[in-house]
């Protein structure tokens, strides 16, 4: 069991860091904003257009919209995979399936 248990968490740590190179691209509805992010919700760029310059207020107001979108979809992609590890390192024992 212990054996086990530590497999699994040799495979979370792997999984983490393979999450790093998985990237999430998101953009605003007409394309002015584009972020990329790795699955584990670090920023690795943004494309902005010359016309969002133009208004400081505007551009906060994408930012944050595509940024929250770009860290949804981040964080999904996370959970799916850190979870598919943490349920192959799940014992099998009677009953306990109703928690899939």
């Amino acid at each position: 069991m212990m054996g086990k248990l530590k497999e699994t968490q040799q495979k979370m740590e792997e999984t983490k860091n393979r999450l790093n190179n998985v990237l999430v691209d998101e953009q605003s509805n007409d394309g002015l904003l584009q972020v990329t992010l790795t699955a584990n919700r670090e920023i690795k760029n943004f494309k902005i257009a010359d016309e969002l310059l133009q208004d400081k207020e505007m551009l906060e107001d994408y930012l944050v919209t595509v940024l929250n979108k770009a860290i949804t979809k981040a964080t999904n992609v996370n959970e799916a995979e850190m979870a598919a590890v943490a349920q192959s390192g799940m014992p099998n024992i009677p009953g306990m399936d109703m928690f899939k």
